[in-house]
């Protein structure tokens, strides 16, 4: 009769109270007040008397619940006097994953040995949202004025607690198209020892109203657990912000527009106190995280974004001397000397940085077309570069040589083509009656 009581009040078939332990019995028992069981059919006298004892014991602590740690991050409390599982429950958007799907956690008794005892198996890869530039090798040449204009900008962000001046969070890097922007700024990242979080133009839009200015905020705490869990410096990078919330024409001004402009100036006013979603709390404070962004027309941007005192501008226009240096490093493994790079430059004016860089680009299409008549023709492309690799290994690739003869070749070649765009109007073509 008592199991059937039991059974009733539970959700338990009776076949399986019988199978549990006596220990787990009592303390399913213990776990619900003597009123609650006294409204079932009563039962003998035994069973209740034995509730009603365990139940005593529990309330006058009988047996002391077992600390996990003196300093165990799930029993510590905060300023408010809540623990990490309170605090977990109050952001409501909560994803974290890695906390209830670990041995050891919380909910062990869900984790089998199907999956193994840690099921997120995928935890250690998502974790790196950081740039380390283990592919960046060689020597390379950084521009002394773009140096110097990240470094102190960097520098006076980490030294902005002890320096009585008002310091912009956001450092905005433009000026002409493939004029090494990025680049010298990841160069400078790795000299540094920086180890940036960096976002791309297109995570500025999203079909979710809100996505993008969430995904900025956290990012940023990203950076800042980087510089604190690892103590290593770290910056929040966007490039070619002005293609993702530059004004151009008619283009509409959207929701997640608005809110990643609101979210970027209020990170410039308040850069220690980002929220992700959850309740606010006062000692939820984050380090401060210097901002870079890069874009070719900032005149497109939100007036009050870019003004003084939340960013800070500079404009880079490469020298012939920068560009001379530049491209000489590029060319060094080459055999090209400095002296026929400074009259590659004088060929080719007013070209942008990657200009040179393509010259190099199209030395390779010869070669690369003498390279699959070699392996068998066009025909056998897909066998011979995909299912080769299984059995055998793709036949070697000869870089040509480079010559002044064949940089220069390419590069008339470049120009006719930038020509024949501005020259040769298609759509002229396609409306010809749109003149008349």
């Amino acid at each position: 009769m008592a199991l059937a009581n039991i059974s009733l009040r539970f959700k338990f078939p009776v076949p399986q109270l019988q199978s549990l332990s006596s220990s787990t019995f009592h303390t399913l028992i213990s776990i619900r007040k003597p009123s609650s069981i006294a409204c079932s059919k009563p039962s003998s006298s035994s069973s209740l008397s034995a509730g009603d004892e365990v139940s005593k014991e529990a309330n006058n602590g009988g047996e002391k619940r077992r600390k996990l740690s003196e300093q165990s991050s799930w029993e510590v409390k905060d300023s408010e006097g809540k623990d990490y599982l309170y605090r977990l429950g109050a952001e409501s958007d909560n994803v974290n994953i890695a906390v209830g799907a670990r041995s050891g956690m919380i909910d062990d008794v869900f984790i089998g040995d199907f999956l193994g005892k840690d099921s997120d198996i995928v935890f250690d890869y998502r974790q790196k949202a950081t740039r380390s530039f283990e592919h960046l090798q060689g020597d390379y040449y950084i521009a002394p004025t773009f140096l110097d204009k990240v470094a102190v900008h960097i520098v006076k962000n980490y030294l902005a607690s002890s320096l009585n001046i008002k310091i912009p969070l956001i450092l905005g890097i433009w000026g002409g198209k493939g004029q090494g922007k990025t680049f010298q700024t990841e160069l400078i990242f790795k000299t540094m020892g920086v180890e940036p979080v960096i976002m791309s133009a297109g995570e500025l839009e999203s079909d979710r109203a809100g996505e993008p200015g969430r995904l900025i905020r956290d990012r940023y705490r990203t950076a800042s657990q980087v510089i604190q869990n690892q103590g290593k410096m770290s910056v929040l990078m966007i490039n070619d912000i002005d293609a993702g919330l530059g004004r151009f024409g008619e283009t509409q001004m959207t929701v997640n527009n608005q809110i990643v402009v609101g979210t970027l100036m209020n990170l410039a006013d308040n850069p220690t106190r980002v929220s992700v979603g959850q309740d606010w709390r006062e000692a939820d404070i984050v380090n401060r995280v210097p901002l870079i962004v890069t874009g070719n027309d900032f005149s497109r941007l939100y007036a009050p974004l870019i003004r003084e005192g939340r960013m800070e501008k500079f404009y880079w226009q490469p020298t012939r001397e920068d560009i001379v240096n530049i491209v000489s490093r590029m060319y060094e493994k080459d055999g090209i000397s400095r002296k026929e790079v400074a009259s590659i430059v004088d060929k080719f004016p007013n070209q942008a940085l990657d200009f040179y860089g393509a010259l190099r680009s199209r030395t390779y299409d010869r070669s690369i077309l003498k390279w699959v008549d070699d392996a068998g023709g066009m025909e056998t492309l897909g066998k011979t570069l995909l299912r080769r690799k299984k059995t055998k290994e793709v036949p070697q690739f000869i870089p040509p040589e480079q010559t002044m003869e064949a940089l220069l070749e390419s590069g008339y070649s470049l120009i006719r083509e930038q020509k024949l765009i501005m020259e040769t109007k298609l759509s002229r073509e396609y409306m010809k009656n749109i003149d008349d």
